[in-house]
């Protein structure tokens, strides 16, 4: 699964790259978690447009917020689940992102941290749904939902899911409405194994109220200290009288 991620390089970057028409001024994100507003980009009679929405996405159709969030789309079952269905066919959109973040268990103690980015620290396209939901007092919520296949050979040791990243050349066709059922299964799959690499983070990411370029310093992970050989036992001294012959 995806449940946090972070957008760190500046607006007019990401603009440039994502050709959007709007000029939206956002603070660097390095901690960015559920229900909070995300950006994304939807096609828009034909041109691409940047929109804050919530990230847990709520179906058009629901009488009622969910009580589970739905942060994450499982690319297998995409187009039969009545939550997402609607969306995949007709909202699909792009979720910049420069990075994001899983945990893996490790023995005993809490799990650890990690920070997953490109190699080269290039922003990418996390594939997106989003909705547009009107509750009973007649206000509207736009949400989003990130998009998750199988982990490649890279993140698998970290996590079995991970975000469906999609190469920049196929952005326009995911966020063509037009665009095949067929070809955009084709499109959900795992990253390339050497797109991104994994480092162990300091586990401040796990509380929210956290969000400074600290979280990510490198966790330098230690060996374990060989267990002790024990110690060979003295011989007992012999308190036995002595025999003369």
């Amino acid at each position: 699964m995806c449940g946090r991620y972070m957008i760190t390089s500046a607006p007019e970057a990401m603009r440039q790259l994502f050709d959007w028409f709007e000029k939206p001024n956002f603070p660097p994100r390095h901690n960015i978690a559920p229900t909070q507003p995300v950006p994304i980009v939807i096609l828009d009679g034909g041109k691409r447009r940047f929109m804050l929405v919530r990230w847990g996405l709520v179906p058009s159709w629901a009488k009622e917020m969910p009580q589970s969030l739905l942060i994450n789309a499982r690319a297998e079952t995409i187009a039969e689940k009545p939550s997402f269905r609607g969306s995949f066919r007709h909202r699909r959109a792009l979720m910049p992102a420069d990075g994001f973040y899983e945990w893996k268990a490790e023995g005993k103690g809490p799990k650890q941290p990690y920070v997953i980015r490109r190699v080269d620290r290039a922003p990418f396209a996390m594939a997106a749904l989003w909705d547009n939901w009107m509750p009973a007092d007649g206000s509207e919520i736009d949400s989003c939902a990130v998009v998750t296949c199988e982990a490649n050979e890279t993140l698998s040791p970290v996590h079995h899911r991970m975000p469906v990243i999609l190469d920049q050349k196929d952005w326009e066709k995911w966020l063509d409405p037009a665009t095949p059922p067929k070809e955009l299964q084709a499109l959900m799959r795992p990253a390339p194994a050497d797109l991104l690499d994994a480092q162990p983070v300091s586990t401040r990411i796990n509380r929210v109220a956290n969000d400074d370029p600290g979280l990510l310093d490198p966790v330098v992970k230690t060996a374990e200290p060989p267990p002790e050989k024990p110690r060979a036992k003295k011989p007992a001294k012999d308190t036995r009288q002595m025999g003369l012959f």
